[in-house]
């Protein structure tokens, strides 16, 4: 038996002790971030809020296995935002219409997620009434079952089973007036049950986890009393695949008691703000080094170099390393690295043959 099908179904329970303490560090992490981008200054926030919604929409559709251009993502967000970008690309109908149902959820949040509003995501992620190769309901419930399965053909595992499609239009209303009304729940909370119960009734032929997720960012958008996002729940659930899937499929096949649901919600949560953390420490590591190093000349190849240095440079650099990848010759290489020892920005490890330089931690940073 699934949970839709049991007699209580949906009165969700939880024990609200069992996630009090997490819940707390969660609202602690979204004012703290919140806090540190309004100190970073706006260019730094629209950055940082148009790499958000991209990865976001890139995830999201990345769990269900569909790969989007990231380059063209970037531009149609940026645009919809009215941010200007180097190197926009051009971009198509499906792919924007992906964009758009997610910066609808985002941005307008304070609005109420109505029937037509549902449908317009629903078309805007299918415009031309396929999915694959499979013509499928667009904008409309479905009108047939809808099994979650996996393994060979004859050999297939049920995950899960949906409701039957003719009780589809009273469960949606049922949870679009649950959704749009105000009750004595944590908006974060409310979020992690809004992506369970939707994804429980899945109304649409396809494209319902994606819309599971948008609806559970607007309400996360809610809880921060924001459009800015700055920390993407779908990048994280991507890294985390596995265990979402699980815990989805556990939570169905349990009872009403959805305890470990939101625990595991407000934990991948708390991981998503935290990997937030890490980049806004990036940003204020570059904006000291640059300010605190304002008065040196650099060349160009030095200026990019010690940009890679600052942002994400895996393993160890070599004067071999730095002339392929400033795409000169390892004298020139040498000479530039030697001007950056004797700045006091690089210092050497090792000897002979295992020479390598790394950026010199400064008090600040």
């Amino acid at each position: 038996m699934f949970i839709h099908e049991m007699q209580r179904w949906p009165d969700f329970t939880w024990d609200g002790k069992q996630i009090a303490v997490k819940l707390g560090e969660v609202r602690y992490r979204q004012g703290k971030i919140l806090g540190q981008m309004q100190v970073l200054g706006f260019e730094i926030r629209e950055e940082t809020m148009l790499n958000t919604l991209t990865l976001d929409v890139l995830k999201s559709n990345e769990i269900e296995g569909k790969i989007l251009n990231a380059a063209q993502v970037r531009s149609s967000v940026a645009i919809r935002l009215g941010i200007d970008i180097a190197g926009a690309v051009k971009t198509d109908r499906e792919l924007d219409g992906v964009v758009e149902m997610m910066l609808d959820a985002t941005q307008d949040y304070h609005t109420p997620l109505t029937l037509a509003r549902l449908f317009g995501w629903h078309g805007a992620l299918f415009p031309k009434g396929w999915s694959g190769w499979k013509e499928i309901k667009v904008a409309e419930w479905r009108d047939s079952s809808m099994e979650v399965v996996s393994g060979a053909m004859g050999k297939e595992i049920i995950h899960f089973t949906a409701p039957d499609a003719k009780l589809v239009p009273a469960e949606m209303k049922r949870f679009l007036n649950w959704l749009n009304d105000s009750q004595p729940i944590d908006d974060v909370i409310k979020a992690a049950i809004a992506h369970l119960w939707f994804v429980t009734i899945h109304p649409f032929d396809d494209g319902n986890g994606r819309i599971a997720r948008a609806i559970g960012d607007l309400q996360l958008a809610k809880a921060d009393k924001s459009k800015q996002r700055f920390y993407s729940m779908s990048a994280q659930i991507q890294k985390e695949r596995n265990a979402y899937y699980h815990i989805l499929e556990h939570t169905q096949k349990g009872n009403l008691d959805i305890t470990e649901w939101l625990e595991w919600f407000l934990n991948c949560l708390d991981r998503s703000m935290e990997h937030t953390e890490q980049t806004i420490i990036k940003i204020l590591k570059r904006n000291y080094f640059w300010e605190a190093h304002r008065d040196l000349e650099f060349n160009l190849r030095q200026k990019k170099m010690l940009q890679v240095l600052l942002d994400n440079f895996f393993g160890k650099l070599s004067v071999s390393k730095w002339a392929l990848m400033t795409k000169t010759s390892t004298d020139t290489a040498l000479r530039d690295i030697q001007g950056l020892l004797k700045m006091d920005i690089l210092k050497q490890d090792g000897a002979g043959r295992n020479i390598s330089y790394q950026l010199k931690e400064h008090q600040k940073y």
